[in-house]
């Protein structure tokens, strides 16, 4: 179910401020931090009086943004090969503990889940001369099924292997979880969209 936090005032504002932007970086989508910063902004703005709150240390595995109780994870997907109907977390979060062990990885992952409310996402993808933009909220308690994932080695990487293995939501595969050998990231991959829910979209000129 959709939190019913992001409201048409906000994602007129958003989307008034990705317009902005694009005025200075005309064929650049915003992306992490940038993105993270409209987002607050875009907040600011509506949400008055009410508290927002930025936790004080960037880059830390917790929520980016806490607004009126709501811990808020946002993630941007902007690249050359972003699909409309499959969505792709390239860092959910780092797993690096030994033992390298499915119920070490999938524990870390809930334990990690556990630190925000909500998912928002800022997709583009790229058909010119426009992007086309998604604004996502990805349910947590969706990405929360992958303590039923049975992890499997994948991959012919030699040393500490990657493990994977695809998620079910009501007998259908809604996205693939890997973890991945060489640099201890969890990723999301191939989540499909209509497990989520679709904000807003639109279509911006970045040129011919």
């Amino acid at each position: 179910m959709p939190s019913g936090l992001f409201q048409p005032d906000f994602l007129i504002a958003l989307r008034g401020m990705i317009a902005v932007h694009h005025s200075i970086y005309a064929e650049l989508p915003p992306q992490g931090i940038y993105f993270e910063a409209l987002v607050e902004n875009a907040f600011r703005r509506v949400r008055k009086p009410f508290e927002i709150v930025r936790p004080s240390g960037r880059n830390q595995p917790t929520h980016d943004l806490l607004v009126e109780g709501h811990r808020i994870s946002i993630k941007t997907e902007t690249g050359l090969g972003t699909d409309r109907q499959a969505i792709n977390i390239t860092k959910l979060c780092t797993t690096e503990r030994e033992p390298w062990t499915s119920d070490v990885l999938i524990g870390r992952v809930m334990e990690h889940l556990t630190r925000y409310d909500l998912i928002l996402m800022l997709r583009a993808i790229w058909e010119r001369p426009v992007l086309h933009y998604q604004l996502v909220e990805i349910p947590v308690e969706t990405l929360r099924l992958i303590r039923n994932a049975e992890l499997q080695a994948v991959g012919r990487r030699s040393g500490r292997g990657s493990l994977g293995a695809d998620v079910l939501v009501e007998g259908e595969v809604a996205f693939h979880v890997h973890f991945d050998g060489s640099d201890g990231k969890c990723q999301i991959r191939g989540l499909c969209l209509r497990h989520c829910e679709v904000l807003e979209e639109w279509d911006t000129r970045v040129g011919q």
